[in-house]
């Protein structure tokens, strides 16, 4: 997850005040083996509250390209980066177009932010009632209302499983389908629950979860996205730049070690995933899935 949570939950298009901010996941760690020198350019191609933009800029005297899709995220960090030397783009990192070699360093931080997901009324939680969006980006049309009230029973099966790793994705599929329309979280978490046996709906994590990250990543086209990115990003690097990548599941963490390895340009620095240890996980409990990457360019 990424950094940011706000205390006045608003997606109206207006101002968000934010009061407190989760540290970054594996900031430091990342930091570190991204290596920030003075003088260099970055890019944050995940930017969220801009947590990690933060501990880059507090590392040295350095410029900073921030990207997110979430025009919300960037009206905060254009308040809270509003002194320093941060250049903004509004959307999705896969559409992003730099000249080759041009930065010193990449990170990106995958999957919904902190405050996206507590934000009921972005819809990503079933926590809250909410309307079905999960929108990362809120000019875009598709939301996840769509798919679960107007997509066709095989091709709901099919994104539960491939996405949400659901085992018992057609069985979730023909419920929503029987049971449809829906128009709230609470509303399709409890449908969704209400397929699995009564043993298994009270254990640590709820059944509507990984159908719930298949939805998200359906709506946002975030696999995609990435594979996109892990293409293009290694030709922005100068020699020497180094990218980190933190995922939280495995669908991002296979494509991303895959990646980094089959890249000629790039000697990979973690032959394993740099976890976040007992002291973050305490502070901040979402940070126990989150993995760590990093590759250098060859000079």
């Amino acid at each position: 997850m990424k950094d940011i949570e706000l205390s006045e939950k608003d997606t109206s298009g207006s101002d968000v005040s934010v009061d407190t901010y989760h540290v970054p996941v594996l900031g430091q760690e990342l930091i570190a083996g991204l290596a920030v020198r003075a003088g260099g350019r970055y890019l944050d191609a995940t930017l969220g509250g801009g947590g990690h933009t933060g501990l880059i800029l507090a590392a040295a005297d350095v410029t900073v390209v921030a990207i997110d899709r979430d025009e919300q995220a960037i009206r905060f960090c254009q308040t809270r980066f509003a002194n320093a030397p941060v250049e903004f783009w509004h959307g999705n990192f896969a559409e992003y177009q730099s000249e080759d070699a041009t930065f010193d360093g990449i990170i990106a931080d995958l999957g919904v932010s902190s405050a996206q997901f507590d934000i009921p009324e972005r819809g990503f939680s079933f926590r809250h009632r909410a309307k079905l969006d999960m929108r990362m980006n809120q000019q875009q049309s598709l939301t996840a209302e769509e798919i679960i009230n107007r997509w066709d029973e095989v091709k709901l099966a099919d994104i539960i499983y491939k996405y949400g790793e659901e085992r018992l994705s057609r069985r979730i599929a023909r419920r929503i389908v029987a049971q449809r329309p829906f128009e709230s979280t609470t509303e399709l978490a409890g449908a969704i629950a209400s397929t699995f046996p009564p043993k298994q709906r009270n254990g640590r994590i709820h059944p509507a979860t990984r159908t719930f990250q298949a939805l998200r990543i359906a709506v946002n086209s975030e696999l995609a996205s990435l594979d996109t990115f892990l293409n293009q990003a290694p030709k922005w690097l100068k020699p020497g730049g180094r990218i980190g990548i933190i995922t939280f599941h495995s669908l991002e963490d296979r494509p991303v070690k895959h990646q980094l390895r089959g890249t000629e340009c790039l000697q990979v620095l973690t032959k394993k995933p740099i976890i976040a240890q007992s002291e973050e996980i305490a502070r901040n409990p979402r940070s126990r899935s989150a993995k760590l990457r990093l590759a250098e360019k060859l000079t």
